[in-house]
C-alpha cells in the first residue's frame, strides 16, 4: 500500500506540473531549458515515472514558470 501510495502522490504531482506548465504556455523543453534540464526529466515528471525533491519542485514552479508556492497543511 505504500508503494501504491506514492506512485499516486507521484501522478498528482505530474499532473499539476503539466497544468501549471500549459497555463504558462511553455512546451516542456522550453520549461527544461528555463530550469537547466532535459526534456525527458520533464516527461518523466508529468508522467509521475520519477520521484521529485522539494527543491526541484520549486524550481520547476517558481524558477521555470514564474509561479509562487505556498504550502497549507490541514
Amino acid at each position: 500500500r505504500n508503494a501504491f501510495d506514492l506512485r499516486a502522490q507521484a501522478l498528482l504531482i505530474g499532473e499539476l506540473i503539466r497544468e501549471e506548465r500549459k497555463r504558462s504556455k511553455l512546451t516542456q523543453e522550453q520549461l527544461a531549458e528555463r530550469i537547466g534540464a532535459q526534456k525527458s526529466f520533464i516527461s518523466r515528471i508529468e508522467n509521475g515515472q520519477c520521484d521529485i525533491q522539494l527543491s526541484t519542485l520549486y524550481r520547476l514552479l517558481e524558477v521555470g514558470m514564474g509561479k509562487r508556492v505556498e504550502w497549507v497543511v490541514r
